[in-house]
């Protein structure tokens, strides 16, 4: 599983230049550069070339660099791949991705490039029957993460969007659990009122609260809150190291558990303090 941290996930359109440039200086950990959705028919053929173009001449630091093609389906997507190719990206994100065959095609397309070697996949888990088929997804050739693609999921459903996402919630948390048994990353659906930061706030503690990795974002004015509610906070980064101090204690007296603030902490505990700890440092990496 990829060890950095993808707290804010920014969609950029492919097609926009200014913003291509912009995306160079903001506090997103990782951008999904957008031919799909994002971008117009007629648009489609420049904003490929601009794109790879833009890749290879600018420097966009450590955040992880993720491109959405199009369907390989589609009229546009097999072209999409064939120019994105030169910039050697890092990542194709493949949008309606219903079965592992859709992955294990794009797959085959990369290991014929040399240019694309070491190119990963994401998948967009926005249908119903990609839901369903979520694990395999996760296991196919060259998987790093899914990215769910919540707006496509409540339309195909017929579900009413509701502050709570209750009636969201199974289709959230069956690819949330195929990635986590799979061991890679997984980024929560947008919030769609960019400027409705309590809104946003909710949904963002919601979706770490149930185990996402992050946020997929669709302006820039959400990123800073997307990246607070995603860190560890002060006093969970207190209580993890604290956690390990005394269990380390409780061991070197041969002793299996310990007890911090009243409560019983044992060696699951400390899997998890460490894994806090070291989410902690890795933010800390991006600001130094």
């Amino acid at each position: 599983m990829d060890t950095r941290p993808f707290r804010s996930v920014l969609y950029i359109p492919g097609s926009k230049e200014r913003a291509l440039e912009k995306a160079t200086t903001l506090a997103a950990d990782a951008i999904i550069f957008d031919l799909e959705d994002a971008v117009a028919i007629d648009e489609k053929a420049r904003a490929r070339v601009l794109l790879a173009e833009t890749l290879q001449s600018h420097d966009y630091g450590t955040r992880a660099k993720l491109v959405r093609i199009n369907a390989l389906s589609s009229q546009w997507g097999r072209e999409d791949l064939e120019v994105i190719a030169s910039a050697r990206p890092e990542a194709i994100l493949l949008p309606k991705v219903d079965e592992a065959a859709h992955v294990e095609e794009l797959a085959q397309l990369l290991d014929a490039r040399p240019e694309t070697a070491e190119t990963r996949i994401w998948a967009m888990m926005e249908s119903p029957l990609g839901v369903m088929n979520a694990l395999a997804i996760a296991r196919a050739p060259r998987m790093a993460g899914f990215i769910m693609g919540t707006n496509d999921l409540a339309k195909d459903m017929g579900c009413r969007f509701r502050p709570d996402r209750l009636p969201l919630m199974s289709a959230l948390q069956l690819p949330l659990i195929a990635a986590k048994a799979a061991g890679i990353v997984a980024v929560d659906g947008v919030y769609n009122a960019f400027k409705d930061e309590d809104g946003l706030r909710a949904e963002c503690e919601q979706g770490r609260d149930m185990g996402f990795d992050g946020k997929t974002l669709i302006h820039p004015l959400q990123l800073a809150i997307a990246n607070e509610v995603f860190s560890p906070s002060v006093s969970e980064i207190d209580l993890a190291k604290r956690q390990i101090e005394a269990f380390d204690a409780a061991t070197a007296r041969g002793e299996g558990v310990a007890v911090v603030d009243g409560k019983i902490v044992e060696n699951l505990h400390i899997v998890t303090a460490k894994q806090i700890l070291a989410k902690a440092e890795a933010i800390a990496e991006l600001t130094e």
